[in-house]
């Protein structure tokens, strides 16, 4: 983390800024609004070079030596090109089956596969302490980095110095936000856990294995490979552990239960309990006919579970428990929410959603995916790889080859029809 950037005020300040994740911030590219990058720098009372030396009294009584300071802004010059990035609208739009299917596909699925055998010690360690089932954190790990793969791509992370000062300095609307992630970034250098230059991540500062923001990274992180320090970069094992410690402290995440279930509603079943918010018992919901998908009952079950049609009537329905908000209090998106559940079950061998989605078509295979980017690369239309991952080049390829043949809607969604349209072409 890819959803539409939800409205500011319900995304969670304490871990990271506007971002729905790494590559959900990458789909979310500039709006073309004709805005120049120094439109919210214009909003500083006073030049860059100025604001660094009135700001380093805030850095003082936060600790930070003056020795840190200088070594962190010593030719530092704002990356003004976020201002652009702050202001954009989405890019793409997708229904609840498109993103599911590009996210939960079946790269990250066997990708995920090979990192549980990989680092099936390291999560064993993790759920016995914290609790959290691998399968989340597998989710996770797929979702905010493709496993840590992002984190080698300079199309994807960047330096956040120059952008969190940057937004500290020119963006009035959040300063004091802005200012307080530059702040803790600083704290990180000044512990010793990481050098400036090690710190990279999204154009917003999210950064690591599972994208923390800075004050995530301060006061969740956990150093659990005993190096001394906290680092969410190279080994895993400090990014994977501090998310399932924010999980159990500020999701409030319970070991042992699920996230929810795929059910089957009876006929007649009436759609206002499903268009309701309102939590009722898994044994309140057997009493009214509901079951799991296979048929099994929730009888006697007193867990407290929401009734939800992710894709609207007639598709899959879900009843969402505890564990469902816990996973989603990281990134306030019910959609990602589900991608990351849905992935890690995927990962630990359970099979798609029964229900089939209204209007969906199953996802590309690997090697389809692989075909499609071959065929778009020949025709002019570059997707920057043909791996068989669907990243933000090839969802504007798409989009182009879409428009120019009369594809509607022109989405950016590699679809079977797109597939079919570039093999037909001589």
């Amino acid at each position: 983390m890819t959803p539409s950037m939800p409205p500011h005020s319900e995304l969670p300040m304490s871990r990271r800024a506007f971002s729905l994740g790494l590559l959900g911030a990458a789909l979310t590219g500039v709006s073309g609004l004709g805005v120049p990058d120094t439109a919210l720098a214009q909003q500083a009372k006073q030049s860059f070079p100025v604001w660094v030396e009135h700001f380093r009294a805030k850095a003082r009584k936060r600790g930070i030596s003056d020795a840190t300071y200088n070594a962190v802004f010593s030719g530092l010059q704002p990356d003004k090109s976020v201002y652009a990035h702050d202001r954009a609208q989405p890019e793409f739009t997708e229904q609840t089956w498109q993103y599911l299917n590009r996210r939960v596909s079946d790269w990250r699925i066997e990708t995920g596969r090979e990192r549980a055998a990989q680092y099936a010690g390291l999560l064993n360690r993790i759920e016995n302490r914290y609790g959290v089932d691998r399968r989340v954190m597998l989710g996770y790990w797929g979702m905010e980095s493709v496993y840590g793969d992002v984190l080698k791509s300079t199309d994807h992370m960047k330096p956040i110095f120059p952008s969190l000062a940057a937004l500290a300095w020119g963006d009035a609307r959040r300063r004091k936000y802005w200012e307080q992630e530059l702040l803790n970034a600083l704290v990180i250098v000044q512990r010793g856990w990481a050098r400036p230059e090690q710190m990279t991540g999204s154009w917003a500062g999210a950064m690591g294995h599972t994208q923390w923001m800075p004050e995530v990274w301060l006061n969740m992180g956990v150093d659990f490979d005993g190096d001394g320090r906290i680092f969410p970069y190279g080994r895993p094992d400090d990014a994977l552990a501090g998310t399932a410690n924010y999980l159990v402290k500020r999701g409030k995440y319970r070991r042992g239960e699920p996230w929810g279930y795929e059910v089957k509603l009876p006929s007649g079943f009436d759609r206002r309990l499903a268009e309701s918010s309102k939590k009722r018992s898994l044994n309140e919901w057997s009493r009214m006919g509901v079951t799991t998908i296979d048929g099994q009952s929730f009888r006697g079950l007193s867990d407290p579970a929401r009734l939800w049609l992710p894709g609207g009537w007639g598709g899959p329905a879900l009843v969402l428990m505890h564990n469902f908000y816990a996973v989603r209090r990281y990134n306030p998106s019910s959609n990602y929410a589900l991608a990351v559940v849905h992935l890690g079950d995927r990962v630990m061998g359970q099979g798609p959603f029964v229900t089939p989605w209204p209007g969906g078509e199953r996802a590309l295979s690997i090697a389809e995916l692989q075909e499609l980017q071959t065929r778009l690369t020949f025709a002019g239309y570059d997707t920057k790889g043909t791996d068989g991952r669907v990243g933000p080049a090839t969802m504007r390829a798409v989009k182009a080859f879409q428009q120019r043949s009369g594809i509607k809607p022109a989405d950016g969604y590699a679809s079977l029809e797109v597939l079919g349209t570039l093999r037909s072409m001589p």
